[in-house]
């Protein structure tokens, strides 16, 4: 069993106030309620797993509930693809909310309400300011803002106004609704908000309905209001934004109670470090700008970390679950080694996934002495990592491909692959002998000519010979018989950037990108990689086949495969090899 860990800094809080009966009765777990709340203005990347996987794992560690919930209020940049898309991927990393997902544009006539109450109460007032005056007049952090000159409006003018900005009597930006707070405030989101503004933009969710939108700031304490957020989980770039949601919450609430109109909830909200990695791009605008200018083949690439191009490319949602409880929980940002995030895919897979033999650039070989028409079925291991994997039969023949790079003809002392006059174990079959080879018109070795000895069948060593001395070999190499071989499209993934912080140097992230991100060659394949799962491969929970290929790597079958084509694509490779270029 694995040595249970510290709880981090949230989970202990939520333990504090479990056994203090905050938010219910003492003791009681199920009061816990955390939510997920991604605006769906773009697909799900990497950067958002920690936020999932701690707002579920928390809800499930503690027998509470996590919402799914949409803070959809932008429909500028909002499009029901995200919807659909968000959904699915947080499905596919393994978790599920109770019942429907929520959006916060349900709650938009509610708000509504706060805000009318509000500006009734001398809490907030239309103002006719443009976006870049009352950017302009906002101040310094070391100087004053200056008033809106609509600041001192009557309450009865503003909810008038107000009230017809709803009702579409405005043109769009022409008027807002702020808060009336602070303007020498030292937090600059406290000097006088924007509550709402006007905009005619039909929503993916609720349709033409509203002519006027909330702020993310005014909605965001709102909607975990309505729900009974316990423990609101943020990153801390919000943290300097959690005085203004008290102050909607506590400024809604005042005069309410003993009586009165109740008071609407007002949980907790904690800020952890988000999570950033090298070599990864996390901005939706970015991510966006590099699909629509051709730089990658669409949002699910795999060479993209958004979601669903880890999923593409083959990643694990039981390794992404497992990183992201490795990194931790913390209050400090820090830049995460992209590498930690691919070995804890190499450790599932390696546990996981079964073994194959393919060649990635063939080079073809033939045994001079054995047998024409003879086809041998070699026994091979599936799993040496899982004894209950079991074993499969691969067929060998009198022609058959080993990698190119397994040749040399001019090879150095310590070369031990095959080479003139040099012997090698092939996996699972025989020990060969190089005796010849054959080149084309621009030098380039064709074909390879062997004998082998049958005293080695399944890559046992020979017997001692009369002296009592043993053969031995230092070189075993993989191979796929010619006559049986799949043919496969194999796509070979490098990192998208070759920069650990993307564009940190010129401010553009394209002069960093890497050009030799992908690569694609004709490979050779053992049959039972053909298209139809083998009897002996696991059942992937989302369908996927993931199996390593013998000395290159993990790989999975793509959506491109046809009948006709089969396409693979790496997953990753067997080691980290930019740890050992920085080794280097």
């Amino acid at each position: 069993m694995p040595e249970e860990r510290t709880p981090h800094f949230i989970e202990q809080i939520i333990e504090q106030d479990i056994a203090s009966g905050k938010w219910g009765g003492a003791g009681d777990p199920s009061v816990v309620t955390t939510r997920f709340p991604p605006e769906p203005n773009g697909y799900l990347h990497v950067g958002h797993t920690k936020s999932i996987c701690l707002n579920f794992g928390l809800a499930k560690k503690y027998g509470g509930r996590c919402f799914l919930r949409f803070d959809d209020t932008n429909p500028a940049r909002e499009e029901r693809e995200y919807i659909e898309a968000i959904q699915e991927d947080i499905r596919w990393l393994g978790f599920e909310w109770g019942g429907k997902a929520l959006h916060a544009s349900e709650y938009f006539g509610w708000m509504y309400e706060l805000a009318l109450d509000l500006i009734d109460k001398g809490g907030a007032y239309v103002c006719e300011l443009s976006g870049e005056q009352v950017r302009e007049t906002r101040g310094m952090p070391t100087e004053p803002g200056k008033p809106s000159p609509y600041r001192d409006r009557e309450p009865a003018e503003s909810r008038d106004l107000f009230e017809r900005m709803k009702a579409g009597k405005f043109p769009d930006g022409s008027r807002t609704l702020r808060a009336r707070i602070d303007m020498a405030h030292p937090n600059l989101n406290m000097r006088d908000p924007v509550m709402y503004r006007i905009l005619r933009k039909s929503h993916p969710h609720v349709g033409d309905e509203w002519c006027v939108y909330p702020m993310y700031d005014w909605a965001h304490g709102l909607e975990d209001s309505k729900e009974g957020i316990t423990h609101s989980l943020c990153t801390l770039e919000f943290e300097n934004h959690r005085p203004l949601y008290d102050w909607f919450i506590d400024a809604i609430n005042e005069g309410r109670g003993e009586g009165r109109e109740e008071k609407i909830h007002h949980g907790q909200q904690i800020e952890f470090a988000k999570l950033q990695l090298t070599h990864v791009l996390l901005s939706k605008r970015n991510l966006l700008a590099m699909v629509q200018e051709g730089h990658v083949r669409g949002w699910d690439d795999p060479r993209m970390h958004t979601i669903r191009g880890m999923r593409r490319r083959g990643w694990t949602p039981r390794s992404i679950r497992a990183f992201c409880d490795e990194v931790g929980v913390t209050k400090y940002n820090s830049l995460i080694d992209f590498g930690r995030l691919e070995n804890a895919v190499r450790e599932h897979l390696n546990k996981a996934a079964p073994r194959r033999m393919g060649v990635l650039r063939p080079l073809k070989v033939v045994i001079e002495n054995y047998p024409e028409g003879k086809v041998e079925m070699m026994r091979a291991v599936n799993n040496p990592e899982d004894e209950n994997a079991g074993t499969r039969e691969v067929p060998f023949s009198r022609e058959f491909f080993i990698e190119r790079e397994d040749f040399m003809e001019d090879a150095p002392k310590k070369y031990f692959r095959l080479k003139p006059g040099g012997e090698v174990r092939l996996r699972y079959a025989y020990w060969v002998t190089c005796v010849g080879f054959e080149k084309d018109e621009s030098g380039e070795v064709t074909l390879l000519r062997c004998t082998y000895d049958p005293q080695t069948q399944g890559g046992e060593a020979p017997p001692a010979d009369a002296d009592g001395k043993q053969r031995k070999v230092k070189g075993t190499l993989h191979w796929v018989s010619a006559e049986h071989a799949v043919d496969a499209e194999v796509r070979l993934f490098d990192r998208l950037f070759k920069a650990e912080q993307p564009g940190k140097k010129t401010g553009d992230f394209r002069d960093d990108l890497n050009p030799d991100s992908m690569e694609v060659v004709a490979a050779k394949i053992e049959p039972g990689l053909g298209f139809e799962a083998a009897s002996d491969e696991p059942e992937w929970d989302d369908g996927i086949r993931r199996f390593q290929l013998e000395r290159h790597g993990y790989f999975c079958v793509d959506p491109d495969s046809t009948e006709n084509t089969l396409v693979l694509n790496r997953t990753v490779g067997l080691r980290d090899s930019w740890a050992r270029v920085k080794e280097h």
